[in-house]
């Protein structure tokens, strides 16, 4: 059954192409001239109107599909539909345009994190195997540590096999970030990953297009990286990568000194870090108890 609305185009379509009345153009296509002129009368509620332009100020470059989730999350009742007969008729819908001409768009300033797993930061490599056949790393770094905590390295690493790791390295952490760095990527920015984080309430903060500093801490892991393993190496297969990768990962963490931390290892700083932390802690507890 055709819907009403593409109808009403074709009512119109013909009324002006061959200058016909309302009458014979409806009569024409078969549709009941009642239905060509019925207008809704149902008033939307105020809002939910004001939340979708709420939430399409703050996220420009969502969809009315993206938009349906945020509001469903805030206790909206509403379905896709819907928002998108709503968000279409305030004039918001998405335009496509080229990369290079994004603009610059308000963002937080960037935070120093205070303590372990409180930030970490994330991002692709890519490298090719002795054969010629490409690979791929997903680096994930504590901003405040400098620790890599995973180097996940494979052919194909799409958002859910990111969600799975960052399982894996909460597992091994004790708990979640409060927030994540990423770049514009598809896997940071698909449908998955945003679950993933609205279930695990992590915030995903993503830097501005063409702006790799605003993800420094990773991104000078990745120079490390490129630096001292992978131009230093020849990969013959999936299972060597992975080996030399994460052994150098693991003497980056333990061995290496880093310049940012007094030249200690990662780890090493970590365990001062943890350790000065306590004694703070059962220093305050023991004035409170006197």
């Amino acid at each position: 059954m055709v819907k009403p609305a593409p109808l009403r185009r074709a009512v119109e379509y013909l009324a002006q192409k061959y200058e016909m009345s309302e009458r014979r153009a409806c009569k024409a296509l078969g549709f009941a001239r009642s239905s060509c002129q019925y207008r809704s009368r149902r008033c939307e509620p105020l809002g939910l109107v004001a939340e979708i332009h709420k939430l399409a100020a703050e996220r420009p470059r969502f969809g009315y599909r993206r938009i349906s989730v945020l509001l469903r999350r805030r206790g909206h009742q509403v379905n896709h539909k819907r928002v998108y007969r709503l968000y279409s008729a305030a004039g918001l819908s998405v335009r496509k345009r080229s990369r290079k001409r994004i603009a610059a768009t308000l963002r937080r300033p960037h935070v120093l994190p205070t303590r372990p797993n409180e930030r970490w930061s994330m991002d692709f490599m890519a490298d090719a195997f002795h054969g010629g056949r490409a690979f791929r790393i997903l680096n994930v770094v504590d901003d405040f540590t400098r620790e890599c905590l995973a180097s996940e390295v494979d052919t194909s690493l799409p958002a859910l096999r990111v969600a799975r790791t960052l399982d894996a390295i909460a597992e091994q952490r004790g708990g979640f970030p409060a927030a994540i760095v990423v770049d514009n990527g598809p896997e940071f920015a698909s449908r998955e990953l945003d679950g993933w984080a609205h279930r695990r309430n992590v915030e995903l903060r993503f830097i501005r297009p063409g702006k790799p500093i605003e993800n420094a801490f990773v991104e000078s892991f990745n120079g490390r990286l490129r630096d001292e393993c992978l131009n230093e190496n020849w990969f013959v297969s999936l299972k060597d990568a992975r080996q030399r990768i994460e052994e150098w990962r693991i003497d980056y963490n333990t061995e290496r000194p880093h310049s940012a931390l007094s030249n200690l290892p990662p780890a090493r700083y970590a365990e001062a870090w943890r350790k000065k932390d306590r004694e703070k802690n059962e220093s305050r507890f023991t004035q409170e108890v006197a």
